[in-house]
C-alpha cells in the first residue's frame, strides 16, 4: 500500500510539473504577441495571483481570457530562464562604498550591490550612493543590480523596484530613496512617512541624489 501511495504521488507531481511547463511554453507565446515586453521586464512579480493583478490593472497586455492570462502568470513567475534573485546578500567584511568609503556591512538593512560586467561585485550603504555610481558610469553595462525590500528585507531587482524619495526615514546617508517590491507597499510606506515621490529605477533622476 505504501509503494502505491508513493507512487501516487510522484505521479500527481510529474504531472503537476507537465501542466506548468506547459503553461510556461503557452504563456511565453501568448506574452510576445499580446503584451509590452519592455513593460513586463520592468515590473517584478511575487507570484501568479500578483502577476495576473497586475497584468490587469496596469494593462501590460491587451485583454485576454482566463485561461491566456493564468498561461501568462505561470511563464513570468515560474519559468526557468527568469532570473534567480538571490535570497540575501552576502557583504565582506571589509567592502567599502565607493562613494562615501564607509564599511556597507555596518548596515546590513541599507545595503544595495551592483554587478558589472566583469562580474566584479560593488557594495553600497544606501540607494543614494548606488544610483551616484551608476550615473558616474553611463558606458557600463551592468548584469544585476540589487536592493533590500524596505519591508521585508529581501533582494530585489532595482530596475523592477518601486522607490519613496523624501520621506522622514533616513539611512546612513542621510535622505534615502526607499526601496519597494511593491507599489501598495510604497503607497502605504508613502503615506505613513510624508513621501514626497514615488518612482520607478528609470524615473531616477540624477538631481535626487544631492
Amino acid at each position: 500500500m505504501r509503494k502505491i501511495f508513493m507512487l501516487v504521488i510522484v505521479m500527481t507531481f510529474v504531472l503537476h510539473a507537465s501542466q506548468v511547463d506547459l503553461l510556461q511554453k503557452k504563456g511565453a507565446k501568448i506574452a510576445s504577441v499580446m503584451c509590452d515586453k519592455d513593460k513586463l521586464q520592468k515590473e517584478h512579480f511575487i507570484d501568479i495571483e500578483d502577476a495576473k493583478t497586475k497584468i490587469n490593472a496596469q494593462k501590460l497586455c491587451s485583454p485576454l481570457s482566463q485561461k491566456q492570462l493564468l498561461a501568462v502568470a505561470t511563464y513570468l513567475t515560474t519559468s526557468a530562464d527568469k532570473e534567480k534573485i538571490p535570497t540575501s546578500i552576502k557583504v565582506p567584511k571589509d567592502a567599502k562604498c565607493p562613494i562615501c568609503g564607509m564599511f556597507v556591512a555596518k548596515y546590513p538593512k541599507w545595503v544595495t550591490v551592483i554587478e558589472d560586467s566583469k562580474n566584479h561585485k560593488l557594495y553600497f550603504d544606501g540607494v543614494k550612493d548606488m544610483m551616484k555610481y551608476y550615473f558616474n558610469h553611463p558606458k557600463e553595462k551592468f548584469h544585476h543590480i540589487y536592493v533590500h525590500d524596505f519591508y521585508t528585507l529581501t533582494p530585489i531587482d532595482a530596475k523592477k523596484a518601486y522607490f519613496v524619495i523624501g520621506s522622514n526615514v533616513y539611512g546612513p546617508m542621510g535622505e534615502e530613496l526607499i526601496p519597494f517590491v511593491s507599489e501598495n507597499d510604497a503607497k502605504t510606506f508613502f503615506q505613513e512617512h510624508k513621501g514626497k515621490k514615488i518612482i520607478k529605477f528609470d524615473e531616477i533622476l540624477e538631481d535626487y541624489l544631492y
